[in-house]
């Protein structure tokens, strides 16, 4: 269960950096957490899929890690992207 391909070029648009950017911490975790949503409304309806339950932990647990990173070299842009997100942040 991927992202189209305009949802991604759409969510990739409103957090590069630069026209060529596409791994910045700030695109990989809207990507991440876009994924996320996705895959939660999934769970809702199918509430046995393990395999898909392992797939979002493991997504969340990586988005957190970049979060993480993200909060420790800038906080500034850390800031910005949870506020544009509206993502809980830890102090």
């Amino acid at each position: 269960m991927s992202l189209n391909k305009e949802v991604k070029t759409e969510v990739i648009g409103g957090f590069h950096r630069h026209d060529t950017d596409t791994g910045s911490p700030e695109v990989q975790v809207a990507i991440l957490t876009k994924r996320i949503a996705q895959l939660t409304e999934h769970l809702r309806a199918n509430k046995h899929d393990e395999s898909c339950r392992h797939g979002l932990l493991s997504m969340v647990g990586r988005r957190r890690r970049l979060l993480a990173y993200m909060r420790k070299n800038d906080y500034a842009r850390y800031l910005a992207v949870t506020e544009k997100l509206s993502l809980r942040r830890t102090k």
